[in-house]
């Protein structure tokens, strides 16, 4: 492949082998374990009504009314239903990257507070119909491909929030760092992830009997671009040929609509069967609408875990990245997952049982005991210990998940945006 191609400037027409080969080659930048990122995504909500919507509009400006950079470099976007994202800057290890983020959170929490806004407690907005406020040609073609398998879709896009932890993808040789070791262990740990942090047990104001309908409803959406990269000895030529595979979600352009032709997959387009010649950044766009479990970004995009409340953000990232990065809890992890093979689909399983799935919880427990022990070897200061010991007191090791927290709130007051009990509000107080 010539350097233009691969810096990304060329504009001719790209051939499906050279699109296979482009995609392989990218997906993994290879260096030591260590840095990572977080996205803290929040729906957000009225402070006096939380029922009524809360428009982009009006969050764009209530962060607008106090400029200026966020204290840990992070960056400020929104979701199409208004939900805010915190992406962080790559951090060089965990301790870096909590202290950065616990600043901008509380920067940006401040901000919103101010315009009598806050962040709501769950990963899926429990009560407000999914109305896109965002206005955008890529917006408008996705909601219009996802309706094409069901309400999932608008669902998704305007009324769930997620925590995503990017990781280091590893060394490009064999051993226990090697990126293809690192794929395979983060895609094993998927199920005890979704179980240990589910946190949306309602859907349409009610409790559903899941206790992530988050998790639920990216089950439900367009399985090309969602379902996990099909397991295999070489992941990158597995995601390449799933990307490739993929449906085409939208083809930018100067017109208003960006709909592709329907059923037309990226394969499709590259053999000669779209409206033109498809280009590198035809690919490279196409990339980005592609949302499975886990996505190579040339580090390993987790997309697992529903959004915490308060400060749980922090445990949840700590112990994730404890389980892969620390070599003596990520054996221990490999171990306690090995008899979730038994279960007929963990992911459902996960979305729906949590931890009262006794299979989930043996292994959950197992992971989390691992997890504690590493942090102190990963530099984790005080703080971040005592809150991952207190998430995992409350929840883990109960055979409970946030869910449960929210579900012990709506019974007791009938409000699922009540306070919870005074020591989980402190420890979770932004």
């Amino acid at each position: 492949m010539n350097s233009a191609l691969q810096a990304g400037r060329d504009i001719r027409p790209l051939s499906e082998s050279e699109a296979e080969v482009y995609v392989a080659s990218v997906c993994f930048k290879t260096g030591p374990p260590g840095a990572a990122g977080v996205e803290v995504e929040r729906v957000v909500h009225d402070v006096v009504d939380p029922q009524i919507p809360v428009p982009v509009a009006r969050l764009s400006a209530a962060i607008a009314a106090s400029p200026g950079p966020l204290p840990g470099g992070g960056v400020i976007t929104f979701e199409p239903g208004g939900q805010l994202e915190v992406s962080s800057a790559c951090a060089p290890g965990l301790p870096a990257l909590v202290a950065a983020t616990r600043a901008d959170l509380a920067a940006v929490a401040a901000r919103l507070s101010r315009a009598g806004l806050c962040f709501g407690p769950m990963a899926l907005d429990p009560g407000r119909p999914a109305v896109r406020s965002l206005a955008h040609p890529r917006y408008a073609s996705m909601e219009r491909h996802f309706d094409r398998f069901g309400p999932a879709g608008r669902t998704m896009m305007c009324s769930t929030a997620s925590l995503q932890v990017s990781l280091e993808a590893g060394f490009d040789t064999p051993g226990s760092t090697g990126a293809v070791q690192r794929w395979h262990r983060l895609h094993n740990l998927l199920p005890v992830f979704v179980a240990m942090f589910a946190n949306s047990p309602f859907l349409h104001g009610i409790p559903s009997g899941w206790h992530s309908n988050r998790q639920r409803t990216w089950l439900d959406i367009d399985p090309t671009r969602t379902g996990a990269v099909p397991r295999s000895e070489d992941p990158r030529q597995a995601w390449a040929r799933y990307a490739l595979d993929a449906l085409v979600l939208c083809i930018p352009s100067e017109e208003a609509c960006w709909d592709p032709p329907r059923e037309l997959t990226m394969r499709d387009w590259l053999q000669g069967r779209g409206p033109r010649p498809a280009t590198l950044a035809d690919l490279n766009y196409h990339l980005t609408t592609l949302f499975p479990p886990v996505r190579p970004r040339g580090f390993m995009e987790l997309r697992v875990i529903d959004a915490q409340a308060g400060h749980d953000w922090e445990p949840v990232t700590a112990i994730v990245t404890a389980l892969m990065d620390d070599e003596l809890a990520a054996d221990l992890a490999a171990d306690a997952c090995g008899p979730l093979a038994a279960l007929t689909d963990p992911m459902r399983t996960a979305a729906r049982d949590a931890l009262t799935d006794p299979v989930l919880a043996a292994a959950a427990i197992r992971c989390a005991e691992a997890a504690l022990m590493a942090l102190p070897r990963l530099g984790a200061d005080a703080s971040t210990r005592r809150r991952a010991e207190r998430f995992v007191e409350r929840n883990t090791g109960r055979s409970r998940c946030p869910a449960d927290e929210r579900l012990d709130v709506w019974r007791r007051t009938g409000s699922w945006f009540a306070r919870p009990e005074p020591d989980e509000e402190a420890d979770n107080a932004e």
